[in-house]
């Protein structure tokens, strides 16, 4: 058989110009190490271990810790976690619980706290619970032996028995503060979002409200429900219908079109607890033959994609999704670390206004 055949078999021998300088395929590139990310930063191994090991506070500067963390980042770099857990007893890996009733806003949430986790060597699992805001079960065999710590977004602390069980350091995201058995607490500053939006709508003249409120039986849903009522009831003349429904943009069109054909005068605003209500509310006034925001004005909450994608465009509550998911991971990680607990963190919101809002209809009482 001659060379040729034989190379084109597989079966021949290098020539002396390639022998034992078969490049590396993709699957066999070289494993990034530590010692890399020291030599791209511009530091030592020691920093980068300090760094990526969430210890470096007072031991190295932030500078060089950004520089760490976007070197590793830039170079693809993974710890040895397995190796890592065996030396520290540690896992190295936190759970993300959500209410099954995901939308684009635990998305969100789930990719702050993802980036954070990334950067500080840690793995992180998206888990939405099957039961909703109910009691969650424990995904594993042993949540204790497999994971270090828990962040749940949305829940009530009582729904997490299953893995608080387990003696896990628990963090809260948008969840009541009192009396919970969590190290610590992040929330968003919901109450201050729906008075934003109250005030918004009541500035502009409107009088009659009627907010199309998530039937969901949670915290902060309780916040929002309650801060709107107490805003609107302290303008003189103004009155506020409560009108529960799914979160779905379904469910948003049939409330809104009970809230607008309902016996007595029209409501000439909308107020809604998310986008989705938001955005079927818009499909109910259409279907009426009326004009928004001309006809009626119509608020959301959240500030979802879906929020531009309508027209007109939703004035509604925007709320720091990825960063309060970033904030949580920070918190499990400071927790972890043995640090302080630090008081609760409470997250601004603000108020996006478009054009689905304008002055109540002319000849309409306001003050």
């Amino acid at each position: 058989m001659t060379e040729q055949g034989a190379a084109a078999r597989g079966t021949g021998t290098p020539d002396a110009g390639t022998r034992g300088t078969r490049p590396h395929t993709a699957a066999e590139a070289p494993r990034v190490t530590s010692k890399d990310v020291a030599r791209a930063a511009g530091v030592s191994q020691a920093a980068v271990s300090l760094v990526l090991g969430d210890k470096w506070r007072g031991r190295v500067s932030q500078a060089k810790a950004d520089a760490v963390r976007t070197a590793a980042r830039e170079l693809g770099y993974r710890p040895n976690l397995a190796a890592r857990s065996l030396r520290l007893g540690r896992t190295r890996t936190a759970l993300l619980v959500v209410p099954a009733l995901t939308t684009e806003f635990f998305a969100r949430v789930y990719t702050g706290a993802a980036r954070i986790a990334a950067d500080s060597g840690f793995g992180l699992v998206l888990y939405p619970s099957p039961e909703g805001i109910g009691p969650a079960r424990d995904p594993f065999d042993s949540a204790r032996a497999t994971l270090d710590g828990v962040i749940a977004s949305s829940m009530a602390a009582d729904a997490l028995t299953a893995l608080y069980g387990e003696g896990l350091p628990l963090v809260m995201l948008d969840s009541d503060p009192n009396g919970t058995p969590a190290a610590a607490t992040v929330n968003l500053d919901i109450a201050h979002g729906a008075r934003l939006a109250a005030h918004h709508l009541l500035d502009l003249g409107h009088r009659r409200l009627t907010h199309l409120a998530a039937a969901v039986d949670s915290w902060t849903f309780h916040l929002r429900a309650d801060a709107l009522a107490e805003t609107v009831a302290a303008v003189p003349g103004a009155a506020l219908h409560r009108l529960p429904a799914p979160l779905s943009v379904d469910a948003g069109l049939h409330a809104a079109h009970a809230a607008l054909t309902a016996p007595g005068p029209r409501p000439t605003a909308l107020v809604c607890d998310d986008d989705l209500l938001a955005a079927g509310a818009c499909k109910a006034a259409r279907r009426l033959g009326l004009r928004v925001p001309e006809d009626v004005s119509i608020t959301g909450f959240d500030d979802l994609a879906l929020a531009t994608a309508v027209e007109p465009e939703l004035t509604t509550v925007r709320l720091p999704a990825e960063e309060f998911g970033a904030a949580g991971m920070r918190a499990l990680i400071d927790v972890l670390a043995g640090r302080p607990p630090a008081a609760p963190t409470t997250l601004p919101v603000e108020l996006v206004t478009r054009g689905s809002t304008a002055p109540p209809p002319p000849g309409e009482p306001h003050s």
